[in-house]
């Protein structure tokens, strides 16, 4: 019976550490445009995503704060904070440093050039590892090519789907660095899309 349970356990600790493969795939559009393009503008947009099992970020933010501060006067305040400031300080430098090795297309803080990657993502699993178990973070997204001047010209939409995070050996106890790893997976995948439908 001992060495059952010892199966189920490890079964279960298999599952929570298990995650579907990243999906890349053009939705809507042409990247036509994008053929010899050599520089390209970003943005990212996190204004429709779900968090967990929270429908919105506020959402979530809300409860998380509320429980930190609950059990010390504070910090849930420094942890909203921390969350927020991980997007440019962490995910966003991550994807675009992935982007630049697979793709020739220089991406970045370039809002002279003709398009524009607006990568939005649309969900966020912060995962968790407390030592005996751990599952790991998770966002899903699109990349919508638009018009720098005239954002409403969609020219793509591209999906970005189940981007997993986790660091080498899996020392990552914190979210941000857990989701930092997911951005990084994100935008490899992007970048190696575009790589190879550019050719």
């Amino acid at each position: 019976m001992n060495s059952f349970k010892a199966t189920i356990v490890s079964l279960v600790i298999l599952s929570a550490t298990t995650v579907s493969a990243q999906k890349v795939r053009l939705l809507d559009g042409s990247l036509d445009a994008l053929k010899g393009v050599t520089k390209i503008n970003v943005q990212f947009d996190y204004s429709k995503m779900g968090v967990g099992k929270f429908e919105t970020e506020e959402e979530y933010i809300n409860k998380k704060k509320e429980d930190y501060n609950k059990k010390e006067s504070g910090k849930g305040d420094d942890w909203a904070r921390a969350w927020k400031a991980d997007r440019k300080n962490r995910f966003e430098p991550q994807f675009k440093e992935l982007f630049a090795k697979y793709c020739d297309i220089n991406i970045g803080d370039n809002p002279n050039e003709k398009y524009t990657i607006i990568f939005k993502t649309v969900y966020t699993e912060p995962g968790f590892n407390i030592y005996v178990t751990r599952k790991n973070a998770e966002i899903d997204g699109e990349a919508w090519i638009v018009e720098t001047a005239n954002p409403s010209n969609v020219i793509a939409k591209i999906s970005v789907q189940n981007c997993p995070g986790r660091t080498f050996g899996g020392n990552d106890y914190d979210t941000g660095e857990r989701i930092q790893e997911a951005y990084a997976t994100a935008g490899k995948g992007l970048g190696k899309f575009l790589d190879k439908e550019l050719k």
